[in-house]
């Protein structure tokens, strides 16, 4: 796409980035070049889209035909309108995975949503991409059962043996818990996976396609990736699968691109459709959607990496790609920046853990200091885990620490609705590892404390 152009359309058409532009002191005529563009200031939740009425952001002040809900750090939703326009140009990613990686032009598939249906934005849009694939010819048929397990144990093993694969979509946790305790014969239905909302590990990625009988985990599993604010952003293909793979075994290649040691996820994205920029180790994007957005500041760790670069920088590494294509643009993702943690794929934030310590029969135990992670265990299986600082004095005990976890488990459902939608009921209730006052590990005395941990290495309990 042409940001350039995009920008100009955006100014003439959208109220809000008119006066965004006008309080900046911008002026659309002067932005002529890519140069320009890059010097434009950047929109954010907080000074762009939660500043101003919903119809003043979407073009010509009418918002689209269906809306999906995201939630922020106090709960306070944020509305994101949709549009036939935009789902079909999210499908084209969709089809893609399906097409190419799954072979669905020639196979008759069932697609099994297991996202969370509702305003959020992951199951009812899933369902419409999927059946736009339909609509272009694939034997596509989607059933959504969501996150309901019994319905989902109900409704595969009638309907899989009519079909030549099935094809599972869903956060990775989730799938990953559905396949390890329903005793179902995956292997006998060509099972395949679609992810989003998460970073997984290429073990984990290894140990999932064997426990579901996927051949071939490369073309096999599939994750995308995606925001409430404009849908899918880029998709694995497996020449991304195949180099992740490759840099999941070799850690000082992968630190040296990546510039850190956990291993990010790594998409292809279509630059006729979104232009992605980095700013500080983090991802700015612009796109036409039912709110079109102009260098939006996603707050996710990342960066943008050409075809070119990627390719030559892997060969000089060793390492010679068995796919082939498509030759597009790489952006790698580590999730969110602003300390939150994604558990289920939904986004937990350090204000929501703050609230359940400050409410009475607890806060007189604790400091209100705490680190929130999901820490995985020898199973691939991640765990919601808050440790939480005791008062001087305090000794750790199971009373205090029960109480503790049912305080945050209380006000994370209030809270945050994508907790209570997305994460299935018993994997809801926190971890809670109390440490006394000034614990060297997590509570230096001193030193600034982070509230948050990403990507804990295989300690759980």
């Amino acid at each position: 796409m042409d940001p350039v152009e995009l920008f100009h359309q955006v100014a003439a058409t959208v109220p809000a980035y008119g006066r965004f532009l006008t309080e900046h002191g911008v002026r659309p005529a002067e932005i002529t070049t890519l140069a320009d563009f890059a010097r434009l200031p950047m929109t954010t939740k907080e000074n762009y889209t939660g500043r101003h009425p919903l119809p003043d952001l979407c073009r010509n002040g009418v918002i689209g035909d269906m809306i999906a809900v995201s939630s922020g750090s106090t709960g306070v939703p944020s509305f994101w309108p949709r549009s036939a326009a935009d789902e079909r140009v999210i499908a084209d990613r969709f089809e893609e995975v399906f097409a190419g990686s799954f072979a669905a032009r020639e196979r008759r598939t069932l697609a099994v949503v297991c996202f969370a249906l509702g305003t959020w934005v992951g199951g009812l849009f899933t369902v419409a991409c999927c059946r736009h694939l339909a609509e272009r010819g694939h034997p596509i048929t989607v059933v959504a059962p969501g996150t309901d397990r019994r319905e989902i144990a109900r409704v595969i093993p009638e309907l899989a043996p009519h079909f030549d694969q099935v094809v599972l979509l869903g956060y990775p946790p989730f799938l990953k818990n559905v396949i390890d305790t329903e005793d179902l014969p995956w292997a006998d239905w060509d099972v395949k996976l679609v992810t989003a909302g998460e970073v997984f590990s290429e073990e984990w990625r290894t140990l999932v396609a064997e426990r579901a009988g996927i051949a071939d985990p490369v073309r096999g599993i599939a994750s995308l990736y995606g925001t409430a604010d404009a849908g899918v952003l880029g998709n694995e293909t497996p020449l991304s699968v195949e180099i992740r793979r490759f840099l999941s075994g070799r850690p000082g290649p992968a630190r040296e691109l990546f510039g850190e040691s956990r291993l990010p996820t790594l998409v292809q994205y279509d630059p006729g459709v979104r232009f992605f920029e980095e700013h500080e180790g983090t991802l700015l994007f612009s796109g036409d959607n039912g709110v079109p957005l102009v260098r939006y500041h996603i707050a996710d760790e990342g960066g943008v990496i050409p075809y070119r670069e990627l390719m030559e920088f892997v060969r000089r590494a060793g390492f010679e790609p068995r796919a082939r294509g498509p030759e597009r643009p790489f952006v790698y993702v580590f999730g969110r920046s602003h300390h939150t943690v994604s558990y289920y794929g939904a986004n937990i934030y350090p204000e929501n853990i703050a609230i359940g310590l400050e409410q009475p029969g607890v806060s007189a135990y604790v400091t209100g200091k705490f680190v929130l992670e999901t820490v995985e265990d020898e199973g691939y299986d991640r765990h919601l885990t808050v440790t939480v600082e005791l008062m001087p004095g305090e000794k750790p005990s199971d009373e205090v620490a029960q109480a503790v976890g049912a305080s945050i488990l209380a006000q994370l459902r209030r809270l945050n609705s994508e907790f209570a939608a997305y994460v299935p009921v018993a994997r809801q209730t926190p971890f809670v590892r109390l440490r006394e006052s000034g614990d060297p590990e997590y509570f230096p005395p001193g030193a600034k404390h982070r509230y948050t941990r990403q990507d804990a290495a295989q300690s759980f309990p």
